[in-house]
């Protein structure tokens, strides 16, 4: 007996197995994140630092995070070492808190205001992890809420994206080289402060970031993985967009952000009235051939950002909703736009989709149900800030901003390449090619500022920041940098990492007001009965085993 319950036991610590009854498969991994973890050969140590009293959104998001990393170490075993850590708690053998080095490297807390029976309760909360593997460590963002209001719809979110937060985090350190990706430049793309958070945070850190200039560089190298195209200013000759849809054709992927018009906020500032016209960048035809069609207009929604306006004229200037900073929100339709919080755009122009042989197109983000649109040319003023806006003309809803296509694209220089063109890239043994074979993708956002930093004081902001509430209680975190971070993992990566990102957590709630109004009942059914039955059973049980045996 001795030797058989030794062998069960032996048996349960090497070969064991669970069943996830959740209805979301909250407790099961995606086979992407399994089969990463299955294939590390150093240790990976996490260090979580929700650790603290918080309010129960927050404890839940924190035990949730710890469900998640119980599984990755099922899976990785002991590749797999985390801990939870207190902000409040310093670094062995210093006097600094960890909240302090977190604050120094760029990771600030939330100030969350949070609803207690006193009123309300404000406390500095670190939703943060740090993925530590050798001598490498990437953040974690563990929660980014719209407001600073906890609201539990977002923390679902969030409990949502553990998974996949830290296997790319994973996934990120423990990577041999990092993809080479590529900054269109050429046609007045801007190379200035205003691209300092795209740079330095989103693109130079987890990638290997190159220049690729069109009108020097005699075709695009296959090695990059992505080519970014931000806000041109100049318009494309036909030699530059043959080297464009080639790059296609040979199965390489663009990440478009596109100003159509011509409407800057400097002009704005300056004369407080601005006329919006169209550029002109020629790329109409590529776009059309590729299954889009950039209008020359621009969206306005009631759902916007604030902007200061001097309304009486005496220099007291009041924060009013700027129609032309409209606010979008992820459909939730992609792993790109999945619990993705509020992206802002300057002077956006509208997207439609048109018919392109063998292209898919999803939507990734869109107006809200009260926009609408308005022809250029067009002058913009800040008087109009005067009237509140007709909310009757604001009648259209979901207008496209930002697309992804994907499929086998055809060549728009297909039956028409022309000599010259075809002598060009023989110069440099570029076969033409007249339609992409593997199929590849690309995603056009109409509007350049989306990814561009605002500057304050000859400092950059953050991407999205609005430099007049910045730091402010009318500042709201909006999430540019995440959907950029989405756009290009969902483009770069090729291990199908977004499958962790599919996971949807229902919210099941308890009614507040229910509660409070049936608390003794619902104490007495809990608590009383339970303590009632039992002691019942064992009045019985006792009454019927007295009765067998006084016989």
């Amino acid at each position: 007996m001795i030797l058989l319950l030794a062998g069960i036991n032996w048996a349960a610590s090497v070969w064991h197995s669970r069943i996830d009854l959740t209805n979301e498969n909250r407790f099961t991994l995606s086979d992407v994140s399994v089969k990463l973890l299955q294939k590390l050969n150093e240790p990976v140590t996490v260090e979580v630092f929700l650790k603290g009293h918080y309010p129960s959104g927050f404890r839940k998001l924190s035990a949730s995070t710890q469900d998640v990393l119980r599984e990755f170490k099922e899976v990785a075993g002991n590749k797999i070492q985390y801990r939870f850590i207190s902000p409040d708690e310093t670094l062995p053998g210093t006097s600094m808190k960890y909240g302090d080095t977190l604050a120094g490297i760029g990771l600030f807390p939330i100030n969350l205001t949070s609803q207690v029976e006193q009123g309300q309760q404000q406390q500095f909360v670190y939703p943060f992890a740090l993925v530590h593997y050798k001598d490498k460590s990437i953040p974690v963002t563990l929660y980014q809420g719209k407001t600073p209001l906890i609201n539990f719809q977002e923390l679902s979110g969030a409990e949502a994206l553990l998974e996949y937060n830290f296997i790319n985090a994973i996934s990120k350190v423990t990577q041999l080289t990092k993809p080479t990706v590529a900054y269109a430049m050429g046609n007045g793309e801007p190379n200035d402060i205003r691209i300092y958070d795209l740079m330095e945070r989103y693109l130079k850190a987890d990638y290997d970031l190159q220049a690729c200039n069109l009108v020097d560089d005699p075709f695009i190298p296959g090695d990059f993985k992505v080519l970014l195209v931000v806000k041109p200013t100049l318009p494309f000759t036909e030699a530059q967009k043959l080297k464009l849809d080639q790059y296609v054709m040979n199965g390489g992927k663009i990440l478009w952000f596109i100003d159509r018009l011509n409407a800057e906020m400097d002009s704005l500032q300056l004369k407080n009235e601005v006329i919006a016209y169209d550029r002109d960048l020629q790329l109409n035809d590529l776009f059309f051939k590729y299954g889009v069609r950039q209008n020359a207009d621009l969206v306005m929604d009631l759902q916007c950002d604030y902007l200061p306006f001097d309304v009486n004229g005496n220099g007291q200037f009041e924060f009013l909703p700027w129609n032309y900073f409209p606010v979008f929100e992820g459909n939730n339709n992609h792993p790109i736009n999945k619990n993705l919080g509020f992206v802002v755009g300057r002077f956006v122009n509208s997207i439609d989709t048109v018919e392109a042989e063998g292209i898919s197109k999803t939507i990734l983000l869109s107006s809200s149900a009260n926009s609408r649109t308005i022809s250029t040319p067009a002058l913009i003023s800040g008087k109009e800030n005067v009237n509140a806006p007709e909310d009757a003309k604001f009648n259209k809803t979901h207008i496209p901003v930002a697309v992804l296509l994907e499929g086998k694209f055809i060549s728009l220089y297909r039956n028409r390449l022309s000599q010259a063109m075809r002598d060009s890239l023989a110069r440099y043994d570029q076969p033409y090619l007249p339609q992409n074979v593997s199929g590849t993708k690309m995603i056009v956002v109409s509007d350049g500022d989306m990814v561009l930093n605002s500057v304050f004081k000859n400092n950059p902001l953050p991407m999205g920041a609005n430099p007049f509430t910045y730091g402010s209680q009318r500042d709201i975190p909006f999430a540019n940098g995440n959907f950029l971070e989405n756009c290009m993992e969902y483009l770069v990566n090729e291990n199908n990492l977004m499958e962790a990102k599919s996971k949807e957590y229902v919210v099941r709630l308890l009614d507040s007001k229910k509660v409070k109004q049936e608390k003794t009942t619902l104490q007495i059914i809990n608590i009383i009965v339970p303590v009632l039955t039992v002691i019942l059973f064992a009045l019985l049980f006792g009454w019927l085993r007295k009765r067998k045996y006084s016989r």
